[in-house]
């Protein structure tokens, strides 16, 4: 059998990550090295001592009672779980990824949940007693989903019902997922851009003069008609002072609405950039 974790320690912190990428069976239905079963899985989780296990999802689902064993086995652990749909999370696989504290959905991803099924031979009352018997399992899979979900039992019971896949977008709004993955470096640079502007109208940063340079002195040359003359006074007078660095960032600090024209046509340019960096 494959290794299906990895396991990164660090002195500050112990991780782990689990990969299922493949169907889920017992033990004994296992017909490649990459197909999980409850059993496996568990046994290695009991295992772990570490602060966060992250397991990883792509899979088609398989038998419910390995789902509902790897769900409570990570239920269980005292370490935080992250489950993270890499690709498909269907079925009994769904049900695992409702295991975690933090649920994630990539945005090209897709969970899908429907009610138990069987294969089942026998005479009538075989027949109807399998059939009872698929109820009851959809019940406690339905605990799986109720314990995240923010929708009512009669709605997922619906859904269940239709054999519904779900967007990462529908799986956050109906709380399957809590939330989606973003692209991490987009991601840092808006929020780098964004706590620059907060911190500055909100006055809890202190920019230094290096952050606030004197406004650059006007290179163009001012043309005066001939017949016209002014004064050096006059001109002195009409003239628009420039805001010396430190007073501009003393202003800074005292709130939005006391800061200076330039400072302003600063932040106005923060927003810019930062409205830039969300559109990527």
């Amino acid at each position: 059998m494959g290794k299906y974790y990895s396991l990164v320690r660090s002195e500050e912190k112990s991780e782990a990550d689990i990969y299922i990428f493949d169907d889920i069976v017992t033990e004994g239905w296992k017909w490649a090295d990459s197909e999980q079963s409850g059993y496996s899985v568990a046994r290695e989780i009991r295992e772990l001592d570490v602060k966060v296990i992250r397991v990883h999802i792509n899979s088609y689902g398989g038998h419910v009672s390995e789902g509902l064993a790897i769900h409570n086995v990570l239920l269980e652990h005292p370490a935080k779980i992250k489950t993270i749909c890499d690709g498909f999370a269907c079925s009994a696989a769904s049900v695992v990824f409702m295991a975690g504290d933090e649920r994630v959905m990539n945005a090209a991803s897709l969970l899908m949940i429907h009610n138990a099924w069987n294969i089942v031979s026998g005479e009538a009352s075989e027949l109807r007693k399998a059939a009872d018997d698929l109820e009851i399992i959809n019940e406690a899979t339905k605990k799986a989903y109720l314990r995240g979900i923010n929708i009512s039992e009669s709605e997922l019971t619906k859904l269940m019902d239709e054999s519904t896949w779900i967007l990462p977008e529908d799986a956050v709004d109906m709380g399957f997922a809590t939330q989606i993955a973003t692209d991490p470096v987009s991601s840092k640079a808006a929020a780098s851009v964004r706590k620059i502007v907060f911190d500055m109208i909100s006055g809890q940063s202190k920019p230094t003069p290096e952050d606030c340079p004197a406004p650059e002195e006007e290179t163009e040359e001012k043309v005066v008609p001939e017949e016209t003359t002014l004064s050096e006074e006059t001109e002195d007078e009409n003239a628009e002072e420039p805001v010396a660095p430190a007073e501009e960032a003393a202003a800074i600090n005292e709130g939005f609405s006391s800061v200076p024209e330039p400072a302003k046509n600063k932040l106005i340019h923060l927003f810019a950039a930062f409205e830039a960096e969300k559109g990527r």
